[in-house]
């Protein structure tokens, strides 16, 4: 009787069908197209003509004098600070009520989960015709005032508005990650620490967080990713205005990009977006990472 040979794929094959060829592809079509806006955001270039020149750090300077880039600036961090803190928390709410859940918990799940599988254009088209039918006539019948119009109108709430809305898709995902985090706490800690007495909120404290610390840390980063990258919900919702008043600076970059066609001043904007990103990202890292010591 024949020994029948298992075939196997060499190791290297896999290493390099596996690492190397996507490392290279994100490298080309990542790492350059980052290199070339900075190298562009040094020029004069308007995104058509084959020419330009380097204009140093012009397009950076016209940024230090520019209202508008800081008025966007100073909306995208409020933006993100909002999102952070509206996402995060409902997401860690829905993950322990909906973890918590004995009947229908797959079910229940899915349907917190169908806005992520939605577009943020199709989501945003559906809140503004909300907005501007139904949210004025809830307002007339309470007799709220400032219910009473659309709340895109107006510059007070606008921006919060739109975070609501960004949220409602947001959430998704974090509650997953948060939901996943949950499932590997051991159930014994929780029962131990009933027995000797521990309220409600001292196990969510003192177990609960301390084992959420990876997920919390890995949900912060992506939702502040989300606010400063933020432009198809501000811009299919509000378009930046009214006066500015939702202009992050995605549609800066948009506008200064494709309407006013200065693409080096937009790459310049968008090195700066990076940089900011960055700062945020690794700032919070550090201190989660401390407290995560700390615990």
């Amino acid at each position: 009787m024949k020994e029948t040979t298992k075939w196997r794929i060499p190791g290297k094959v896999v290493y390099v069908a596996f690492t190397v060829i996507p490392v290279a592809l994100y490298t080309f079509f990542y790492v350059v197209s980052v290199i070339n806006g900075v190298k562009y955001s040094f020029t004069d270039w308007d995104g058509m003509s084959p020419e330009y020149h380097y204009v140093g750090f012009k397009n950076y300077m016209l940024l230090l004098k520019n209202p508008n880039f800081w008025n966007s600036l100073k909306t995208t961090v409020f933006y993100s600070c909002m999102l952070v803190m509206v996402v995060i928390l409902t997401s860690l709410f829905l993950a322990i009520s909906l973890n918590s859940l004995k009947w229908f918990k797959t079910f229940v799940k899915s349907i917190f989960f169908v806005p992520a599988m939605i577009g943020g254009v199709t989501i945003a088209l559906i809140w503004d015709q909300l907005f501007y039918r139904v949210v004025p006539l809830i307002g007339q019948f309470l007799g709220i005032d400032w219910l009473s119009q659309s709340l895109l109108m107006t510059g007070k709430t606008a921006l919060p508005a739109v975070v609501f809305v960004q949220s409602w898709q947001a959430v998704a995902m974090p509650t997953v990650i948060f939901i996943a985090g949950l499932q590997q706490i051991p159930e014994e800690q929780y029962e131990s620490a009933k027995i000797d007495g521990a309220t409600a909120f001292a196990r969510f404290r003192y177990i609960t967080m301390p084992y959420l610390l990876p997920t919390v840390t890995v949900n912060l980063v992506l939702t502040i990713k989300q606010g400063f990258t933020s432009f198809d919900f501000p811009y299919a919702l509000t378009g930046g205005g009214p006066v500015r008043a939702t202009e992050v600076i995605g549609i800066l970059i948009y506008n200064d990009a494709f309407k006013n066609m200065r693409f080096s001043v937009a790459n310049a904007e968008a090195c700066v977006l990076f940089v900011v990103v960055a700062v945020f990202s690794l700032t919070q890292l550090k201190l989660t990472g401390k407290g995560g010591a700390d615990e």
